[in-house]
């Protein structure tokens, strides 16, 4: 990697928590600047605008967050094992950025305005629902979920129980939410949609 680009990455990953942490608007040129070390030109120079910069910020501090989210659950072979490791991961894993749930505070902080952070926000969210449904899928095939169950409706259950409990956290400052939200998905999962084991059959 070129320095020019190595400067790059390292402005994103310093800019991240900034924006992560003061939304759009809050973020000031002069956090940046404090947060990297470098002038406006030293900043502007690898970046077209304050907009083109926070959109790869956002994408490094979703990347990070999503790579904690699914942290080992590649070696776990049943389908729902792996996706009460997910909500375990979301969960125990909270710290990766700091400010919290960059999908979460970017879907938030662009309600009113900025489509280029919305669609990219949009984008994150919509490939964590695949991602999600994909191990649902793979466990209807494998007959591990229960086969009338809807991997993107379970996805987006999921998903939003999640991202609902980490907003009722941050108001109450307390992990309750997160506890009651996380019994809750196990539950379903064992109750709702992990497959009968297969039989036998009776020999004659």
């Amino acid at each position: 990697m070129r320095k020019g680009e190595r400067t790059r990455q390292e402005i994103i990953r310093r800019a991240a928590p900034v924006f992560n942490q003061k939304g759009y608007d809050g973020a000031a040129l002069s956090d940046l600047m404090g947060a990297t070390g470098l002038e406006k030109g030293g900043i502007y120079r690898h970046f077209a605008s304050k907009q083109a910069l926070a959109a790869e910020a956002f994408d490094y501090a979703w990347a990070q967050t999503f790579r904690a989210r699914v942290h080992d659950l590649g070696v776990i072979a049943n389908s729902i094992d792996r996706l009460k490791q997910m909500v375990a991961n979301f969960v125990e894993r909270r710290g990766t950025i700091p400010g919290g749930c960059p999908l979460l505070n970017t879907a938030v902080d662009t309600d009113d305005g900025n489509d280029v952070l919305r669609e990219r926000a949009r984008k994150a969210l919509e490939g964590w629902r695949s991602y999600v449904a994909g191990i649902v899928q793979e466990g209807i095939k494998a007959r591990q979920i229960h086969k009338h169950a809807d991997p993107r409706k379970v996805a987006m259950l999921l998903i939003s129980s999640l991202e609902g409990a980490i907003m009722v956290a941050r108001l109450t400052r307390s992990d309750e939410p997160l506890e009651v939200v996380q019994r809750y998905l196990d539950g379903y999962l064992e109750d709702a949609l992990r497959a009968e084991p297969q039989q036998p059959p009776l020999r004659s």
